[in-house]
């Protein structure tokens, strides 16, 4: 077999394998996990590194272990200073072909354009010389000598500095060529702090299992395989909503410049390959909303662009990533449709009493002619009397929800007249007697009062007046309320199984991830609070038709 057929085969181990490496790149390196994650990708997907921090937070030594993932490598580091010269970097002058054939070429062995992994630091104060021909190098991954072009084989640049490049400093060009943007910090941690006081330094070079190494075969192969991965429409979708979002907040921040979250087409683009390469050595074929993640160290070139960066993608992973502000949002508005329903029933069917002074005292009528009367066990001449919103139950002997109750009409009539009553009845299809409490609010409308002592409304059933067409009406609406909540729960459910599939993920910011699990998690309580009103309402508009035979 081919070692480009067997690398083929293994790409199903690569999350694990990719895992393994950083763990080992990663040992005794503390509080710096992301970044050496972050260094291996932008390696694996060809791109550079910009690292800010202030000096002695091992930026230098973060690179020396990059250079041992790969196998066979080469190294190379410089620390720049306004005084340096081409040939520090990039090789000195061949004297002897100066002399026999009157030719600049440069004794590159050994110096940046034969190096796979390479780390200047201070890169800012590089003379133009330098930085002119580091540009070609970064952009075509070619290094003319004399009169031949050659490749460079450089996997992974990393620069470093304590600074950012002045704004009329000429450098935005390399500047917007590091599309990996991380800021190092010192040791945050207590305890690493004191790791690193007491346990014995840690040796740059270190034993990787050669099993985990990256051949330059299979580094070729995958590259092909990147370009590979696909982005689909939906997570392009969400590409955009974070570049307007993004957008948005520059726009408010007081005395914003133009500049201050400009965003090249270039590093879109760079951008979008470094999400499919976090895709391709995750497992995946497809870009998953976790990969954007990464985008938070891509899109900053500035502290106050950095800020604005960090913020919004945290609101991003809250409320974006998995359409939990979407599915929340058609759930909220299929609430607020079965609550209008309600509203609107109880206004249409309500009872609405009449009142009258009698002997100082006002008297409250409830016209029951022309309603339908009913029989339970021997008992005739009742009404049957609709509840018209969930409850818990209007009786105690009556578990759940109470739909109806049956009263005697006569019997009704007379105690309602001093605006409450305690009556006996029957609930739902009890056959026992259940006392129940009536009383007529401020809007002389009939309410009953539940086990919780709250009073909801009620309706006569079997009026010659009940409007069917208005159940109709009811029960559509309700369906389209129902479709929605559907269509909100069916989000969810693909978010988690997304986000399932996604995880561990081998480079997203763990904080991040955690944002994002937890603003599923908690869509997901709130959408089951809201389903359990939701679907009692549903349901009882829905049955309004039999409830009211």
């Amino acid at each position: 077999m081919s070692n480009t057929a067997a690398t083929k085969t293994n790409t199903a181990l690569l999350p694990e394998r990719i895992q393994n490496l950083v763990s080992a790149l990663s040992e005794g390196v503390f509080e710096r996990d992301h970044t050496i994650r972050l260094c291996l990708l932008s390696a694996l997907a060809g791109e550079s590194v910009f690292l800010l921090g202030p000096p002695g937070i091992a930026k230098s030594y973060i690179a020396k272990r990059l250079i041992q993932a790969f196998d066979q490598s080469q190294y190379f580091e410089y620390l720049m200073t306004r005084f340096s010269t081409p040939e520090e970097v990039f090789g000195p002058l061949s004297i002897q072909d100066l002399k026999d054939n009157g030719k600049y070429v440069r004794l590159t062995e050994g110096y940046l354009p034969t190096a796979d992994v390479v780390f200047l630091d201070e890169i800012w104060k590089a003379g133009p010389a330098i930085l002119n021909t580091l540009l070609t190098v970064v952009n075509e991954r070619t290094f003319r000598n004399g009169n031949e072009v050659h490749r460079v084989p450089m996997r992974l640049l990393i620069t470093a500095s304590n600074e950012l490049p002045g704004e009329d400093s000429g450098l935005d060009a390399l500047y917007d060529r590091m599309l990996v943007r991380l800021f190092v910090n010192r040791i945050q941690e207590k305890s690493n702090f004191k790791r690193l006081l007491c346990d014995k330094p840690h040796a740059e070079k270190i034993n990787i299992d050669s099993s985990l190494k990256i051949r330059s075969d299979e580094y070729q192969a995958w590259q092909a395989q990147i370009d590979k991965i696909t982005l689909l429409d939906a997570v392009f979708e969400k590409v955009y909503q974070l570049k307007s979002m993004l957008e948005s907040e520059a726009k408010q921040v007081d005395g914003a410049k133009d500049s201050l979250f400009y965003i090249s087409d270039r590093r879109w683009k760079k951008a979008v390959r470094l999400l499919k390469a976090s895709a391709f050595f995750n497992g995946r074929n497809e870009i998953n909303p976790t990969d954007l993640l990464l985008l938070q160290e891509c899109l900053w070139h500035s502290p106050e662009s950095r800020e604005i960066v960090i913020r919004t993608m945290e609101a991003f992973c809250r409320d974006v990533a998995f359409d939990q502000h979407h599915a929340l949002d058609l759930a909220k508005d299929a609430a607020a449709n079965i609550t209008e329903i309600s509203v609107e029933s109880i206004s249409e069917l309500g009872i609405h009493v009449t009142s009258e002074m009698v002997m100082r005292k006002q008297k409250f009528t409830c016209v029951l002619k022309g309603s339908r009367r009913y029989q339970v066990n021997s008992s005739s001449n009742l009404i049957k009397l609709v509840v018209l919103e969930s409850n818990p139950s209007v009786s105690e002997k009556e578990k759940g929800e109470s739909r109806w109750v049956y009263v005697d009409a006569e019997d009704f009539e007379k105690k309602i007249r001093s605006g409450s009553c305690d009556i006996y009845g029957y609930v739902n299809k009890n056959p026992n007697l259940c006392m129940l409490r009536f009383v007529v609010d401020a809007e002389q409308q009939l309410m009953i009062k539940d086990i919780a002592n709250r009073t909801v409304p009620v309706a006569i059933a079997g009026c010659s007046d009940t409007n069917l067409e208005a159940f109709s009406q009811w029960q559509e609406k309700a369906e389209n309320a129902v479709a929605k909540l559907n269509e909100a729960k069916h989000l969810l459910k693909l978010a988690r199984v997304k986000l399932n599939a996604a995880l561990p993920h081998n480079f997203a910011d763990p904080a991040l991830v955690e944002i994002m699990a937890n603003s599923l998690a908690d869509a997901e309580d709130d959408l089951q609070r809201l389903s359990v009103r939701f679907d009692k309402s549903a349901f009882r508009i829905r049955k309004l038709p039999e409830y009211f035979e």
